[in-house]
């Protein structure tokens, strides 16, 4: 995003793994925190912590990322935002995504995680078409 300022957008869709234990409440934790403002921090403690995602963990990240702990409890607890990753989720089901991440890139279909530098070859192509 820093490096291609105003030309690309970022989308992120919430794909919860159903043989996973963790996954859906993983996705209402990052939900719940990006509501406080720290989506991201909330991301990167889960990636660095993963696969240590059960409630008391989330409710402990959430805790060092000095969240307001009640409201958080309380909207991973209720479920706040099943509605949305219930639709992010019959969204991937539609596209027939089974992998995480997958990325689109101008349509262009980018299964796994994948060095900086591949996607951004990818990224420096469509924008050439773009300018065509």
């Amino acid at each position: 995003m820093e490096e291609y300022p105003g030309k690309i957008r970022l989308y992120l869709k919430n794909y919860p793994y159903r043989y996973r234990d963790y996954s859906y409440l993983a996705a209402e934790s990052l939900l719940a925190a990006g509501d406080q403002g720290k989506y991201w921090e909330m991301h990167d403690i889960m990636i660095k912590n993963s696969p240590t995602l059960d409630r008391d963990s989330l409710i402990r990240y959430a805790g060092e990322l000095n969240l307001d702990l009640k409201k958080f409890t309380s909207d991973l607890d209720s479920m706040k935002h099943k509605k949305l990753i219930d639709e992010d989720g019959n969204l991937a089901v539609a596209m027939d995504l089974y992998n995480t991440p997958t990325f689109f890139i101008n349509g262009r279909k980018v299964i796994g995680n994948r060095p900086y530098e591949y996607l951004k070859k990818i990224i420096d192509e469509e924008l050439e078409h773009v300018k065509k």
